[in-house]
């Protein structure tokens, strides 16, 4: 069984935008993802993406679009990232049991790559990103402070940079 770190894209890998990343030219990697993105690969950890991409459902920007944004992130961090899992759901549009917070793309994941979640991580920085990878057993990482108590992950960190080293214990 092997360790995974899994991750949230927008506002953990690239800034988060209100109205949505899906053009390249808006999807800015935040400072020290990468390093710490490699820190951890080097380690011995799989690197999973798991995001909900709502825009989709919506009609905003096509599967296409992101899918490119994703291209983007793997030639600019030297394919880092083992795998993208996406829920291009909305409620507004259709209900998804692939929409965090459910655990359908958690599950996927951990079936496909053979990930020990007593090893495993999760970095996000909403409820949605923590609530799934809780009730899978899963250490969770909260970047940022907008989280309501009950949502709250085991460890906090101001950016990926900090959150990677928690994860592998260089906390000094």
């Amino acid at each position: 069984m092997k360790p995974c770190v899994f991750l949230d894209r927008d506002g953990v890998l690239n800034e988060d935008n209100p109205n949505y990343t899906y053009q390249i030219e808006n999807f800015k990697i935040l400072p020290g993802v990468i390093e710490g993105l490699k820190r951890l690969k080097t380690e011995g950890y799989l690197l999973i993406v798991v995001t909900n991409q709502s825009g989709i459902a919506q009609g905003l920007y096509s599967q296409q679009q992101m899918e490119e944004c994703h291209r983007y992130f793997q030639r600019q961090s030297g394919n880092l990232i083992d795998h993208f899992y996406f829920s291009p759901y909305h409620p507004s549009v259709t209900e998804s049991l692939g929409r965090k917070p459910g655990t359908l793309l958690f599950e996927k994941a951990i079936a496909k790559f053979n990930i020990d979640t007593n090893a495993s991580w999760m970095v996000g920085d909403r409820g949605r990103d923590i609530l799934p990878a809780r009730r899978m057993g899963i250490k969770t990482i909260q970047i940022g402070d907008e989280i309501e108590e009950s949502q709250k992950a085991d460890f906090q960190a101001t950016d990926f940079s900090e959150a990677s080293k928690i994860i592998l214990g260089d906390t000094h």
